[in-house]
């Protein structure tokens, strides 16, 4: 049975191969990151699993796969870029990664709330330009986080916001428990809260469920922070509440187009902090995330 990781990076590539173990099965390293889709019947030419860091697989080219039997998806958010149950139909199984960047990714998700508090970012576009701009940001100490979904990672955005003095609130679909963070329904979290956290998967229940009403249920002056899943916000309301100051600051590092258009409304609000969809990119965590697909092939061959 034979393996290709059909688009990776360079730092990535290394990893796989320095991780790879005597009696591995064969995985070939396809060494370019901006593959398109409709390359991956040459690529994987015939090979049983594909382990894919970002390119999207459609149905209709998962299709021309001929012996493709698995995807090893580098991560939790495959549906995003494919369909595991149409893949299923075909005889395809999708595997995701999951708590490889648990704390990269909540570490970012701080990161993006401090910056958004005290507007660092546009502070710094302002001086970059001449312009000697001092703005009264806010003081996060004492101030209510809340955090929608409850999986690793807002685990520990809680731990660390905790640590930092912040109240920690949040919901989650099922019951669930953890030291200093009051758990209870999500019209309490966006009512109660001066930062929203989101840490949702995307799926069929989640995809859109930041809706406009629930935008302005949360209190005026808020800031939103996703590095979760763009599709899971209505992008349309969200500017309109940047625009009208009901969300004080967002800070985003995921996006419904990606990469982000230079021209996109989003980069011409100067109450909005950018990064691009790297909040799991961190030495620690790609080494997590290559040792795990590593796992999952050889428990593929193996099984």
């Amino acid at each position: 049975m034979r393996g290709v990781f059909v688009d990776a990076n360079e730092t990535l590539a290394l990893i796989m191969e320095r991780l790879e173990k005597l009696g591995d099965p064969k995985v070939k390293i396809h060494k370019d990151p901006d593959i398109k889709p409709e390359q991956y019947p040459d690529i994987l030419d015939g090979a049983e699993i594909a382990i894919v860091d970002h390119t999207a697989l459609p149905t209709e080219v998962a299709k021309k796969c001929a012996g493709l039997k698995h995807v090893v998806f580098l991560g939790t958010g495959a549906r995003s870029y494919m369909n595991p149950e149409e893949l299923a139909e075909l005889g395809i199984s999708v595997h995701l990664i999951k708590g490889y960047g648990d704390t990269a990714v909540a570490e970012s998700a701080i990161a993006l709330m401090w910056a958004s508090a005290r507007v660092i970012a546009m502070m710094d576009r302002e001086m970059r330009g001449g312009n000697w701009l001092r703005e009264d940001g806010m003081q996060l100490t004492g101030k209510t986080l809340g955090l929608i979904g409850f999986g690793g990672i807002a685990a520990e955005v809680a731990r660390i916001a905790s640590g930092s003095g912040m109240k920690v609130i949040a919901w989650n679909r099922s019951p669930k428990s953890c030291p200093g963070v009051e758990f209870t329904d999500l019209d309490t979290v966006l009512a109660r809260s001066d930062v929203v956290s989101l840490h949702l998967l995307l799926n069929d229940e989640t995809r859109g469920m930041i809706t406009r009403e629930k935008i302005l249920a949360m209190k005026r002056g808020v800031i939103l922070i996703n590095t979760a899943r763009a599709a899971i916000v209505d992008e349309a309301a969200m500017i309109d509440a940047l625009k009208s100051g009901h969300i004080r600051h967002a800070g985003l590092d995921v996006f419904n187009i990606e990469p982000l258009p230079g021209d996109h409304p989003l980069t011409k609000l100067p109450n909005v902090t950018l990064s691009a969809h790297s909040a799991f990119r961190t030495p620690e965590a790609s080494e997590n995330l290559i040792e795990a697909a590593w796992e999952h092939c050889r428990r593929i061959v193996s099984s």
